[in-house]
């Protein structure tokens, strides 16, 4: 369903979930770091990974590092793929990890009654 190269992991969820929470936004790697709790050491092999993929674009920004003082940032956006592929992913992936339904318990809720109970309310 999704880019072979993506494997699909805890830390690459969280990473996607940060982008599909606001997809018009543009992340710099620190913010990135605070918002998933990655390291820098896995973060941004995983950029890297999702920008080959075409599921983010980074893009350097352009300031004069001495007048503001820092240096130039890297912000990455979510692209149009990135949205609709990465969402239907992390769908995929977040199904493993709900608990099934056990067959034939909706029909059990359905076939109890609700009996009024006697004044006072004991039955």
């Amino acid at each position: 369903m999704y880019d072979d190269d993506i494997r699909m992991t805890p830390a690459t969820g969280r990473l996607l979930k940060a982008f599909l929470d606001d997809p018009a936004a543009k992340r710099y790697g620190f913010e990135l770091m605070q918002m998933t709790g990655a390291t820098s050491g896995s973060l941004y092999p995983l950029l890297a990974k999702l920008e080959r993929a075409g599921w983010i674009r980074g893009e350097r920004e352009s300031i004069d590092p001495r007048k503001a003082g820092r240096p130039a940032r890297r912000y990455y956006m979510l692209t149009a793929e990135g949205a609709t592929t990465g969402a239907a992913a992390l769908a995929e992936f977040s199904q493993q990890f709900r608990p099934a339904s056990k067959p034939g318990v909706l029909e059990q809720i359905r076939d109890v009654t609700c009996r009024p109970r006697p004044a006072g309310g004991i039955a």
